[in-house]
């Protein structure tokens, strides 16, 4: 199935965690999930897994999953908090709650491959959204990603136009 996937990560989280103490650190992780949880019920995205300090999501749309990505990096920052964002659509194999395959593997490599703020995806993103006015894609070179073979071409991503609110559709 194809499908988007997106990894969220608090930057330097342990330092930081260690740094305030289990109990400003539990109550800004509270705070730091909801807002994501948040935005992905806007969004439109299915949670796959939750580290704490991260999230993997995964979404039928690329263009809804970038966004998502954008919108993550903008509402956290009023909590202190700075993330890298790595985004990669390909094919998924799911079961049940369970989503697994190359395509997350990418993912979780992009995301490490990420500074602070980015949202980073591979080129199946961008091409994916060729000529989508709400984006631009500025080429971040080609990396090796641990464990993935070859060399994968890597673009941050700016929100330049927010996409109109989801409306359900009416059964």
């Amino acid at each position: 199935m194809l499908n988007t996937v997106v990894f969220v990560d608090i930057v330097e989280s342990t330092r930081l965690a260690a740094r305030i103490g289990d109990g400003s650190w539990a109550e800004l992780l509270e705070r730091f999930q909801d807002i994501v949880r948040r935005e992905l019920q806007r969004a439109g995205g299915d949670e796959m897994d939750n580290a704490g300090d991260g999230f993997f999501v995964l979404f039928a749309d690329p263009g809804a999953a970038v966004s998502f990505g954008r919108s993550i990096v903008e509402a956290i920052e009023p909590l202190g908090l700075s993330v890298r964002v790595g985004v990669h659509t390909g094919t998924c194999w799911v079961a049940g709650e369970k989503c697994s395959g190359l395509t997350v593997n990418v993912g979780a490599r992009i995301v490490a491959a990420a500074e602070p703020g980015d949202v980073l995806v591979s080129a199946a993103v961008k091409e994916h959204l060729a000529g989508d006015p709400r984006f631009e894609f500025r080429a971040r070179g080609e990396a090796e990603l641990r464990g993935v073979p070859g060399l994968w071409s890597l673009y941050s991503v700016r929100t330049l136009l927010r996409a109109p609110p989801r409306t359900p559709v009416a059964p």
